[in-house]
Parts: structure tokens; C-alpha cells; sequence
């Protein structure tokens, strides 16, 4: 299973996110659940560093499967209104794929 966990300060913007383990939905290469979370994710963190000029810290297990992004706090306020928009785009997306395939991914706040 894909467990997802977003972490949000104390105004509610959100300060990480981590996405570990597999989904197993399908065999290597054909699993639609896994592709989907890598696509929703890797999207988000690329849309920031490539439309804001905007690197936020990554972690990124060896073997996939584990995935973490951190959102420095001492970033500009334009900057973090930008980022802190496409993190919800992101979280939205990742709530469908909950929704359509909550056997195979869990996420938490």
C-alpha cells in the first residue's frame, strides 16, 4: 500500500509531504495506482522548481518507494502563496486516486 502523509504548520499551509511504499495494483510497469501517485507528485515538485525557480528539499528512497518533499519556511510570501497552490492541486489529485483506489493508498493529514 502507498501511504501518503501531509504535513501542514500551524496556518495550514503545508510544510512536507512523504509518500512510502507500493501500491501492488498490478505487476511492475503495469500498475495504474503507482504510475498515477509518481505522476501527481513528481508533477507538483516539478512545476514548482521549473514555474517558480523554487527548489524545495527532496529525499528520494534508492530502490523508489519512498519520497519526501519539505518546504523551507523562510521562503518569500509570493513564493510560498505559489507553492502552497500547487501542493493543494496535488493533494486534491492524490484524494481521487484515494477515492477510486482506497485499497491501494491511504493518506493522512
Amino acid at each position: 500500500m502507498i501511504k501518503v502523509t501531509i504535513k501542514r504548520n500551524d496556518q495550514h499551509a503545508i510544510d512536507s509531504f512523504t509518500i512510502t511504499g507500493h501500491a501492488n495494483f498490478a505487476k511492475r510497469g503495469s500498475d495504474i495506482v503507482c504510475a498515477g501517485v509518481s505522476a501527481v507528485s513528481y508533477g507538483a515538485i516539478n512545476s514548482i522548481i521549473k514555474l517558480l525557480s523554487f527548489t524545495p528539499d527532496i529525499e528520494q528512497g534508492a530502490e523508489g518507494g519512498f519520497l519526501r518533499c519539505t518546504i523551507p519556511s523562510d521562503i518569500e510570501e509570493a513564493v510560498q502563496e505559489k507553492v502552497q497552490l500547487l501542493l493543494e492541486g496535488m493533494v486534491v489529485s492524490l484524494e481521487t486516486i484515494e477515492r477510486d483506489y482506497g485499497n491501494y493508498i491511504t493518506i493522512s493529514k
